[in-house]
Order: structure tokens, then sequence, then C-alpha cells
């Protein structure tokens, strides 16, 4: 069974220049497309539209930036590649 993506859920890329790298959504555009980003090489100010059948969700959501998006609360690139520096090398 596929897991549910979310806002705050924690992507794996499996296709395209970022393959091999994980990411966090941060916007959900429609039931094929979401918006990543990964702090670093993707910013919050430019994130990567991603078709959702490139992408393996881990099932993990990262609940304190989920809840910052939510909220509309200011959300740094640092916190998001902190947060994901435990799946990239």
């Amino acid at each position: 069974m596929e897991r549910p993506i979310s806002i705050g859920s924690v992507v794996y890329s499996l296709a395209g220049r970022d393959e091999g790298r994980f990411y966090i959504v941060v916007e959900i555009i429609d039931g094929n497309f979401v918006s990543i980003v990964d702090g670093d090489v993707r910013k919050l100010e430019k994130p990567k539209k991603k078709k959702v059948k490139h992408l393996r969700v881990t099932g993990e959501v990262l609940e304190g930036i989920a809840a910052k998006i939510a909220a509309s609360a200011k959300v740094y690139d640092a916190e998001i590649f902190s947060a994901l520096r435990k799946y990239n090398p």
C-alpha cells in the first residue's frame, strides 16, 4: 500500500538530476506534483516541482517543519538542511 504524501514528508528522489537525494515536501500542487526542498541545493526561495511518481515516500514526517509551514511561520533553509543531515551524506 502506498503511503500518503503530506507537507513535511521526507521523500527520496528516484529520477532526474536530483536522483539519490532526500528532500522535504513543502507544497502539494495537485495529485501528480509536489514542491520539494533540501535546504542546500534546492532552497525555499526556489523549490523543485517534482512528479510524485518519481519520489519514494519514507513514511517519516518532520512535524516541527510541517507545523511551521502550516502556520505560515518563517522556515529557514538551515533548519531543513539540518533535519535532512542524517539522510543526505
